[in-house]
């Protein structure tokens, strides 16, 4: 192991761009989604510690966006929709003071890497908390531009790994996934040398223990009631599939630079242990607290520090059960798929989120099947054949790989819908 690359993500290593006393500035991308609304919480709480500098938000609660920038008094505000400029505008008038000056406003859809890699001359660290591959350019404006980077966007990663790998420098990135978050703590207590195995854990969604052939009976509905976790639609449904499980294991293999096969997945329905590092002495490092992303999120902006108080803690006063249960690769096939395109690596990654992304969209319009997501999923990067690999991976290839996948995504979809629609 002592010949491979340095991790991306090390807990020994603190990149600190801005060392000094005072509040650590802070920019937040996806202001409005789950984790920018609990990034904001608890930078709120801990007023001491951080100072908001810029947000960013799609645009589509802009009365949220504009409370959250009165708040915080932000510098900077981005949207990527140019059309509710004025509406934001306008909302921002309704929380500011007559006579106070506005947050300067950014707009379209490269709003959101301007404020990475700029936001503000004094920024520290950059919390990328948007959802899907869109965050891939704000993540490289942000390394690129020297922040320390607090990923939560783990899609940008995914499909751009070679180029995000050769962007950060040693303990630039800091992960704020719940389960890197625990693998990036717990490993900590070890040297590289000294780990044998990761161990991610998988609440299981809203369909462990379900077979294939029942899977092929749920609804939108059931996808999105998620047993433990309360997030973004796109996320929930991929916690239903596993998608997401097969995208951290991606993720944990370029964050720590641990071979495929010493990554396992294994269901822990409490979501109480985030995720564990087994050492070569046979010892296993958990890491546990109540289900709750603050605690992540406080990691990703706070470290080498943590935050008192972040996240609630556990009552060891009162009795609880913790089970632990094999993953069921039949049912739930996407962490072998996602391996197979890690292990490929080069544009597969792309192609896979892509193609997962259009058919999640299609599921929740009725147009394909629960099981249908999978299975077009698996036939598009099946038919992708051979991916651009190694270092000559270019940001163009990897949107023009996710622009093939989509396309080819939404026609196998629409062939899927109109074959029903006979039967």
């Amino acid at each position: 192991m002592s010949d491979s690359p340095a991790p991306l993500a090390d807990p020994h290593l603190v990149y600190d761009p801005l060392a000094g006393d005072g509040p650590k500035d802070v920019v937040i991308l996806g202001s409005t989604g789950s984790i920018g609304t609990q990034a904001i919480d608890l930078v709120l709480r801990n007023a001491d510690r951080f100072r908001v500098t810029a947000l960013s938000a799609n645009g589509g609660r802009v009365a949220l966006l504009a409370e959250q920038a009165y708040r915080l008094r932000v510098r900077t505000v981005a949207v990527a929709r140019e059309d509710v400029v004025p509406a934001l505008r306008e909302a921002l008038s309704a929380q500011y003071g007559a006579g106070e000056t506005l947050p300067e406003i950014l707009a379209g859809p490269d709003a959101a890497t301007q404020v990475a890699a700029a936001g503000s001359s004094e920024c520290h660290t950059v919390l990328n908390g948007i959802t899907g591959s869109i965050g891939l350019a704000p993540t490289l404006a942000a390394l690129e531009a020297g922040r320390t980077l607090a990923l939560a966007n783990k899609e940008s990663l995914i499909v751009g790994g070679p180029l995000v790998k050769a962007l950060a420098k040693p303990g630039q990135i800091i992960p704020v996934d719940s389960e890197h978050a625990a693998l990036f703590q717990a490993l900590a207590a070890g040297t590289r040398a000294d780990v044998r195995k990761l161990v991610v854990t998988a609440s299981g969604g809203p369909f462990r223990g379900r077979t294939k052939a029942e899977l092929a009976r749920v609804t939108v509905e059931d996808a999105l009631a998620h047993p433990t976790w309360a997030m973004g639609p796109v996320i929930t449904i991929n916690s239903a599939t596993l998608v997401n499980k097969g995208l951290e294991v991606i993720e944990a293999h370029l964050l720590y630079d641990i071979p495929f096969d010493r990554i396992e997945v294994v269901v822990h329905p409490q979501s109480y242990v985030h995720s564990m590092v087994e050492f070569t002495d046979g010892s296993t490092l958990a890491q546990a607290t109540p289900p709750d992303m603050r605690g992540p999120i406080a990691i990703g902006l706070g470290w080498p520090e943590r935050v008192p108080d972040a996240a609630p803690a556990f009552d060891w006063s009162k009795a609880s059960t913790w089970e632990f249960f094999p993953l069921d690769n039949q049912a739930f096939p996407s962490v072998d798929l996602a391996r197979h395109v890690g292990q490929l690596a080069g544009t597969a990654p792309a192609v896979f989120n892509a193609a997962n992304e259009e058919c999640v969209e299609a599921f929740r319009a009725g147009a394909l099947p629960f099981n249908g997501i999978m299975e077009t999923v698996t036939r598009v990067v099946e038919e992708h054949g051979t991916p651009r690999t190694g270092t000559s991976v270019t940001v163009s290839d990897v949107l023009e790989a996710e622009t093939w996948a989509r396309a080819r995504a939404r026609e196998l979809t629409a062939h899927t819908a109109t074959a029903e629609a006979r039967a």
